[in-house]
């Protein structure tokens, strides 16, 4: 089941002066895998990961699989993955989900690269703008 209506059609890009967004996918895995395994500790730093339980030990191959469910999430309008980009590369993930605990909304996450940590707040006071004005949700739980 989808947690955006129907007749809502996901962006596939968000284009800033600092970054781009796009979907998350398999076609990203070396550069996804690069950028994560290179900041774990930054990552659990950022609020929404403190809990331990990602980033975590992956192969390259799991961290395909990984980005495949992504991929499908997004395909079948159950969550929406975007892949943070510096031009060709990968600097960051952002996570559009829905809240767990039954309020109508979305949980929202973000991590960027250590360094690239200065994207940070740029990233997050964007993608808040960009959801209130863009989607269609009636309220956003974003980490930190």
């Amino acid at each position: 089941m989808s947690f955006v209506p129907p007749e809502f059609e996901p962006p596939t890009r968000l284009v800033t002066e600092q970054f781009e967004l796009e979907p998350l996918g398999p076609e990203h895995n070396d550069s996804d895998y690069a950028a994560w395994t290179s900041s774990m500790e930054h990552i659990r730093a950022t609020p929404g990961f403190p809990d331990g339980s990602w980033p975590r030990e992956m192969t390259l191959e799991e961290n395909r699989s990984d980005l495949e469910r992504h991929a499908n999430d997004f395909a079948e309008r159950h969550g929406f993955t975007y892949t943070v980009l510096d031009g060709a590369r990968v600097v960051g993930c952002l996570y559009i989900y829905p809240r767990r605990d039954g309020v109508d909304g979305a949980a929202v996450l973000s991590w960027v690269t250590a360094d690239r940590a200065e994207l940070d707040a740029p990233l997050r006071a964007t993608v808040r703008a960009w959801l209130r004005d863009d989607w269609p949700f009636a309220s956003v739980d974003y980490a930190g």
